[in-house]
């Protein structure tokens, strides 16, 4: 195994491989290397990495170091010495009167070499102009011609597609695209289509016709003909990618039907006469052919199915590594195992949600409860209904009960406030009785001695005498309650 990094000397050209000889470089870094042309300037792309010796083609270069703050100001100036010799480069094309259009200049870090790229439809002697440049630069001229393609690699460029250039991009080399590439992919023959900004057939043909290649392999070809679960008929269109067909049948030749790959039998592949003595089979036969559609459910554990069939391949592979990296490993099982319940947890996290519901409203109604409490407190209730306190009591008033007078002696001594249990609003509720009392019609007493008047006094209370207000004891005055 052997260190080595992966720089690039322009943003569009190739990666070249140099061993760091210990340095560390990260992407991004400027490096200074050792070419066959001489010390050159390159970008990092990517960092330290091990490579096997056996994929390596031949000796790698060194990095001699990285880059410092004046091997850029070096840089700089051959930017500007670059843009300088490509005008004036243009100068000398038109003075020599030269078919030959000027692509790009390059310059070397040491300034001992200027590179020129240019292309021709045809040769250009050119040795008049490489005899100006260099009387003028006193230095090593090369001019190169280069290819169409290449050019639009040095220029760049957004495509059709709305994305840059690919071979500008990421693209290394250029893959050869022929015009039966876009025949296999039933695109359209129309050289405006199907051909790039540089005029040649887009590099982008290349990418799927591998996968093209292996669906034709088992796609009926056009004007075959085939059964299918309704009938015989003639291929009138193949979808490749969809792996489907639309057949014209002949018991229904003004319809056309979309069947699968699956659901059809290739009687004669490609044009031609139908074969002789052919009997169609009986439409119960034929009935078979037809694809039993699986459901979206069935579809899921399939796909499910799959994607665990490839994950474990890959943990397989790479187990070794994972343990290292991972020595508990029960968290994995654990996280994976909180994963395929994500169902249960959504029943939990519902249910969670319908209990904060019902906390809320039961907040809600005892605040409402307690406001109500709170409103009774400060105003009177209404009277009690009619019916209740309008209807005289048959019966003579008798006396309270010994019970109740303790329990009103009791209550009497906390002086001037309320009883332990008592309520204001349930006071409020004893005034407003005693009141309706009084206003509703009572039978005449009958005419007793004065014993008994004093004791029919003691049976009509007045309206003030209620608990907690103090009362004289014996016969002696009362004391009303003060206002």
């Amino acid at each position: 195994m052997a260190e080595i990094i992966s720089v690039r000397f322009r943003s569009e050209g190739k990666q070249y491989y140099f061993d760091p000889q210990g340095l560390e470089c990260h992407p991004g870094d400027g490096v200074i290397v050792e070419t066959a042309g001489g010390i050159e300037y390159a970008t990092c792309v990517r960092g330290n990495f091990t490579l096997a010796e056996a994929e390596l083609a031949a000796p790698l270069r060194p990095v001699l170091r990285l880059a410092t703050p004046e091997d850029l100001a070096v840089v700089e100036r051959n930017r500007e010495k670059e843009k300088y010799a490509f005008r004036i480069c243009q100068e000398k094309i038109l003075e020599h009167k030269l078919e030959m259009k000027l692509v790009n200049v390059e310059c070397s870090f040491e300034g001992t070499k200027i590179l020129f790229f240019f292309t021709s439809e045809g040769r250009v002697d050119f040795r008049g102009l490489v005899k100006s440049l260099a009387a003028i630069f006193h230095t090593r001229i090369e001019l190169r011609q280069i290819g169409i393609r290449d050019e639009a690699k040095m220029l760049g460029g957004l495509g059709i597609c709305g994305r840059p250039f690919c071979c500008a991009s990421f693209l290394r080399d250029f893959q050869p695209v022929s015009i039966k590439m876009a025949k296999t992919q039933n695109l359209s023959l129309n050289p405006t289509k199907i051909s790039g900004t540089c005029g040649r057939l887009m590099c982008c043909l290349k990418y799927e016709q591998e996968a093209y290649e292996d669906l034709m392999k088992d796609a009926p070809r056009m004007d075959s003909f085939v059964e299918t679960p309704d009938g015989a008929g003639s291929i009138i269109s193949v979808n490749t990618l969809r792996e489907k067909v639309r057949v014209r049948l002949d018991n229904e030749p003004d319809t056309l039907k979309t069947y699968h790959n699956s659901e059809i039998r290739v009687i004669r592949s490609g044009k031609g006469k139908r074969p002789e003595g052919y009997v169609e089979p009986p439409r119960e036969e034929l009935a078979k052919l037809r694809r039993v559609t699986e459901s979206p459910e069935e579809q899921y554990r399939r796909e499910q199915a799959a994607l665990a069939a490839a994950l474990d391949d890959f943990m397989a592979e790479h187990g070794e590594r994972q343990q290292t990296l991972q020595p508990e490993p029960h968290h994995s099982s654990n996280a994976r195992r909180r994963r395929g319940d994500r169902g249960k947890n959504a029943e939990k996290a519902e249910k969670a949600l319908e209990a904060a519901v019902e906390r809320e409203k039961e907040k809600q109604e005892n605040k409402e409860r307690a406001s109500r409490r709170r409103s009774r407190g400060g105003k009177k209730e209404p009277a009690a209904p009619a019916p209740k306190a309008a209807v005289p009591q048959p019966e003579a008033p008798k006396l309270p009960a010994e019970g109740s007078k303790k329990e009103g002696t009791s209550r009497r001594r906390h002086r001037g406030g309320r009883g332990r249990g008592s309520q204001p609003g349930a006071e409020q509720a004893v005034l407003s009785q005693q009141s309706v009392q009084e206003k509703a019609p009572k039978p005449a007493p009958a005419k007793t001695g004065e014993g008994e008047g004093k004791s029919g006094e003691k049976k009509s209370r007045p309206r003030w005498h209620k608990r907690g207000h103090r009362r004289g004891s014996g016969n002696g005055p009362k004391t009303p309650p003060a206002e």
